[in-house]
This record gives C-alpha cells, structure tokens and sequence, in this order.
C-alpha cells in the first residue's frame, strides 16, 4: 500500500500544547526514573491509572467532542490499552463506552476494562476485524468512534509525553520509542523534534512484528498478516499496519526504526524490574531493549515505558527466566 501523493496533514506543536492543558485536570504528569546509574532514563507511563500511556490520547479524544457526541457514547477498538484508558475516560467523564477486543487479548486487560464499567465485544484476533465491528456499532448506535492510533486528537494527547521530557530532561539526546499503530510513536516524536531537532527519535519493534521498520526502509507502508502480527509476546504492538495518519509523522520525524528479538524483550522486563523496581508489560519493555541494542552513552537516553499490564503468571514466568 502507498502513501499517496497528497501533503500530509502533520500535528503542530501548538496542537500538542493544547492537548497538555486540555488534559491537564484528568491526566498526572509521570516521572522518569533512571534503570541504573549513568542508565538510560524510563519515562514511566506504567503508573497512570490504567497503567499505560492512552490514557493521554483518550482523554484528548474525548475531551474535543462536542457535548452532545460526549453525551450519547463512544466506541474504540483495541487489543488492551487502549481499551482501558477510553474506558476510564468515558466512566470520570460520565458516558457511555462501547469496546471491541480480540479474542487473544491478555486477560487482565479484560479485566480492567469492564472494570471501568465498559461494554465489551469479542471479535476475532485480526485487528481489521476489530476496526470493521467498531464501524458497524459507529452506524448502528450512533456512537462516536474514538481510533487507537490513527487520529490528529490521539497523536495530540501522546505528544504531551515529548512535552514532560523536554521539561524534565532538556539534555535529552535519544528517546526510544515503542511503535505499533503509531499514536505514541507520531506524538512523541514531533513533540520533541519540533521542539528540539537535534533529539534523536528511535523507533522500536518486534521483529516479529516488523511492519514499521519495512515501511521505514521501503518509504511506503507495508501491512503484515494477523498472524505474523500474532507470533509476538508484546500483544500491544500486534498491529498490522500503521496508520495512514500516522506513517506521515514517522516519515518527518523519526530517525531510526529498529527491532529487537523476543529473548531481548524479555530480559528488558527483568531489568526494568530489577533496576527501576518497575512492571513493565512486554510492549512496554520493547523500547529499553531496543535502546540496549543501540549501545553508546546511556545517560542522556530515554525509553519510552509505555505500559505495565500484563498477566501475573506471563510476568512470573519471564522474570523467572521462562
């Protein structure tokens, strides 16, 4: 698939300083906290209430609706994260939230979504499935569709992660980046590359998992199957493309893409573990193992630790070293 020829619409930095105030009362600001000293520092968006950073773009989302789409509901796709944070948006701001998941999501992200008083529906693991189901209650309900990852109002939200930082680490020289659809990774970078140009924005991915960085290399997107997408542990980056409003960002701003291996992954969550007394699910641990494999001066690095939901068996088991 090509990315066509028409100008992109890119995300300014005035938008994301918008969403850094619209959000501001719902959504704490989250620290960075070293992995060792001289390590690389780890941008904790595990310690949100839903435990990952969507909440951020959820909130953002929500926010900009008008009253009356706010009033009559919401309907998000997602394989966890995103599902909890628009969730929890919906039930602090007191509407209704319609949520499709795969049938291979984790379990304990299940839980914490109709923990947060949504509607669930199953659907099978493809993630275009889940965006087709979404469509359909979109037409049938009524309901405002609120994406994971392919929206200016989501890239917006995760932009004020580059936002804190830039303000907590003015040194910066590298952040690490997880990418999936890529919301996170879209905000984040042109929130520090328009901010600073000299910060060098990484791109992480499984390799089993590998659609952005052949996009990267190919300079047009490239979709993967639901099940290559399938074979990896980090179930929050099991997308099979990025999104068409994100690839232009990537394309602007990100100056590398790599991959890492499952084993690489995993001994990432030991070390966040270990070293920053942190949980990191393994998406969340994708962006340390990529800086890692980077080598060079780790103290003016940041990774990205995008989330820390994972099953308690899954957990006991990697830090165990199954």
């Amino acid at each position: 698939m090509d990315s066509g020829t028409s100008a992109p619409t890119l995300i300014t930095l005035d938008q994301i300083r918008a969403a850094a105030a619209r959000i501001a009362p719902y959504v704490s600001a989250t620290p960075i906290v070293p992995l060792s000293r001289g390590g690389p520092g780890l941008k904790a968006e595990n310690l949100h209430p839903v435990g990952a950073f969507k909440l951020r773009g959820a909130f953002n989302a929500l926010l900009s609706l008008s009253p009356a789409a706010l009033a009559k509901g919401v309907v998000a796709h997602s394989s966890g994260n995103h599902a909890q944070a628009v969730a929890y948006a919906a039930h602090v701001l007191g509407t209704r939230a319609v949520i499709v998941m795969p049938d291979n999501a984790p379990a304990a992200k299940l839980a914490g979504t109709r923990g947060w008083g949504a509607e669930v529906v199953v659907v099978g693991s493809a993630s275009a499935e889940r965006a087709a189901k979404a469509d359909a209650l979109v037409e049938s309900e009524g309901l405002t569709l609120v994406p994971p990852f392919n929206a200016l109002e989501i890239i917006a939200g995760t932009g004020t992660i580059a936002v804190e930082i830039l303000r907590d680490r003015p040194d910066v020289e590298r952040v690490a980046i997880p990418v999936s659809g890529g919301g996170l990774l879209s905000g984040v970078a042109a929130g520090l590359k328009l901010s600073n140009p000299n910060v060098r924005v990484i791109a992480v991915e499984p390799e089993l998992a590998d659609d952005a960085a052949r996009s990267f290399r190919a300079g047009r997107l490239i979709s993967i199957t639901a099940e290559e997408a399938g074979r990896t542990i980090a179930d929050g980056l099991r997308v099979q493309q990025l999104g068409a409003v994100n690839w232009p960002h990537v394309q602007a701003f990100v100056d590398e893409v790599v991959t890492v291996s499952e084993d690489a992954i995993k001994d990432a969550m030991r070390r966040i573990a270990s070293g920053a007394r942190l949980v990191a699910e393994p998406s969340g641990a994708v962006a340390l193992a990529g800086l890692l494999s980077l080598g060079g001066a780790m103290d003016r690095s940041v990774a990205i630790l995008s989330g820390g939901n994972v099953d308690l068996d899954v957990y006991a088991r990697i830090l165990a070293g199954g």
